[in-house]
């Protein structure tokens, strides 16, 4: 919950804490004194009355979602977890956006702030209340992961230790339900993960307690199959750590699937499922998601937006290109794919480069030189002057000059 932002703040800092056997990491045994009596987290009747809230947070029914987080706060208005829901039902307007928009940073901060101020209180009370301890660290740490985006590297480096204080202290209510064990997952893969594929940052790290990729893995499985608030996030994380860090798509698939048909009207997971379809060949099913998103999309539900757009209309041009040999369709998603990548500014490659590249080779098919001139110029701009796209494009327009 707090560490994948560490790659970016790249300023880590604690105390060395030593490995503990991969046997018996999961199974610390409270000490008896512990009371958890009026431990939310723990309480059934309560996971029960805010199943449908999480339901609906992930589905981006956020007002919905609010309402119960709402009505759980006027009950329990001196504990850290409705503040803490209300927060995270912020951040997921935040995701879909590829974490560009600002419009939701001053309540999701208030709403941190306020879990973190409650979470205060409980554990001044009771150094004991290791429910208190989890809610601390995980406040800091989505504190700490907005304000790394935000490139407010201070901030976040303050709420980072501040994080890793309290995830070490909460480690001792592991035993008690995998919601403890997310962060500890997070930090022992990334502990691993951040010097491996940042060299210079080990200096930085020596500093940093050790950390386990495989048991990290194995504990945000554990999270992401058991875990009820925090289950969700567990494997929004383990589908980006598989596909992305670890390069292993195959392994991602089950969970982007399992995300994208439990949470249908999430646009960060559809896009995110489409995209594994497209990148595995399921064509056919990546067809699908994309035409549900942009219907979606042009019904203005909450969460589809122009990435989500960019992704969809780029997947259809290609399968109109290349399947269906409809050309006509496939410019028309194609332009409108460069559209949705000038509208999120994300015009520096990836998509945008490949759907300009993708027009100028139809254009020159075509013989529409002065088309394909335009494009291929974009090309030339933008793509790297190693590739193949570079090489063409230059080639092009230096036989093609007006």
């Amino acid at each position: 919950m707090l560490l994948p932002f560490l790659a970016q703040a790249q300023q880590p800092d604690t105390t060395r804490t030593p490995i503990r056997n991969i046997e018996t990491e999961n199974v610390d045994v409270l000490p008896n004194a512990v009371d958890t009596k009026g431990w939310l987290l723990l309480d059934k009747d309560i996971q029960t009355e805010l199943e449908g809230a999480v339901q609906n947070l992930y589905n981006c029914r956020y007002e919905k979602a609010e309402k119960q987080f709402r009505s759980l706060r006027r009950r329990y208005p001196n504990h850290p977890m409705p503040y803490f829901l209300l927060g995270l039902s912020q951040w997921w307007k935040i995701v879909p956006t590829n974490i560009k928009t600002k419009q939701y940073d001053k309540l999701f901060f208030a709403y941190m702030d306020s879990s973190i101020t409650k979470a205060e209180t409980l554990y001044e009370a009771d150094n004991k209340n290791y429910e208190a301890c989890f809610f601390l660290a995980a406040a800091y740490g989505f504190d700490g992961r907005l304000n790394a985006e935000r490139s407010n590297w201070p901030k976040a480096t303050v709420s980072a230790k501040r994080a890793l204080k309290y995830l070490e202290i909460s480690k001792e209510a592991n035993g008690l339900s995998p919601e403890f064990l997310f962060g500890q997952a997070l930090f022992n893969y990334y502990a691993v993960w951040i010097p491996d594929n940042y060299p210079l940052l080990k200096p930085v790290l020596l500093l940093f307690p050790k950390g386990n990729k495989q048991l990290g893995l194995q504990q945000l499985r554990n999270v992401a199959d058991n875990g009820f608030y925090v289950g969700p996030e567990a494997k929004v994380f383990l589908m980006r750590i598989l596909n992305n860090e670890e390069n292993n798509p195959e392994a991602a698939m089950p969970l982007a699937r399992n995300l994208a048909k439990t949470y249908p009207d999430n646009g960060y997971f559809q896009r995110f499922y489409a995209l594994l379809c497209f990148n595995m060949g399921e064509f056919r099913e990546s067809e699908r998601v994309s035409q549900e998103i942009l219907t979606k999309l042009n019904q203005g539900m909450p969460g589809y937006e122009g990435i989500s757009g960019r992704y969809a209309t780029y997947f259809l041009g290609w399968l109109m290109q290349n399947r269906y040999k409809d050309l006509t369709k496939a410019k028309d998603y194609y332009q409108r794919c460069i559209v949705f990548a000038e509208s999120t500014d994300e015009t520096k490659g990836g998509f945008y480069l490949h759907a300009n590249y993708n027009l100028a080779r139809i254009a020159e098919k075509e013989r529409d030189l002065g088309t394909a001139r335009r494009y291929y110029s974009v090309v030339r701009e933008i793509a790297d002057s190693k590739s193949d796209q570079y090489r063409e494009a230059k080639a092009f327009l230096k036989k093609n000059k007006k």
